[in-house]
């Protein structure tokens, strides 16, 4: 395998709870023989946490692996509640070949990194809940 590798941003609600339908995007976007990456936010539940086992199970068959993006929530001590968002600007501005985006009751975050994905020109595809 050789090559750019494919990126793949994962963004989604903390509370999503459909790993198949995670799991069947990123079947569907990571094509066998081509490197490819997926981005995501590293919450510790929802959405980025079934990414990240998606891969612990592919990844090595497939040639993916994984690149975390945790916010950084409490950077002098006290809650940055615009950490998230930053973040998620960040996702978008690394780049990405595609966006896939689970969106549970209308998600601020996984809302607002698909919308900011789309004015990147990227490409997005939205499931909700």
């Amino acid at each position: 395998m050789t090559g750019t590798p494919y990126r793949v941003l994962v963004t989604g609600s903390r509370d999503w709870d459909d790993k198949d339908q995670v799991y069947a995007a990123l079947s569907t976007a990571v094509f066998q023989n081509v490197p490819a990456i997926v981005v995501h936010g590293a919450c510790p539940t929802g959405a980025d946490t079934q990414a990240a086992w998606w891969v612990r199970m592919h990844g090595r068959t497939l040639g993916v692996t994984t690149e975390p993006h945790p916010a950084n929530w409490r950077p002098n001590g006290q809650l940055d509640r615009s950490a998230g968002f930053r973040r998620n600007a960040e996702m978008v501005a690394a780049g990405a070949d595609i966006c896939l985006a689970f969106i549970r009751n209308s998600s601020r975050g996984a809302s607002h990194t698909a919308r900011l994905a789309e004015q990147a020109g990227i490409p997005t595809r939205r499931w909700t809940a």
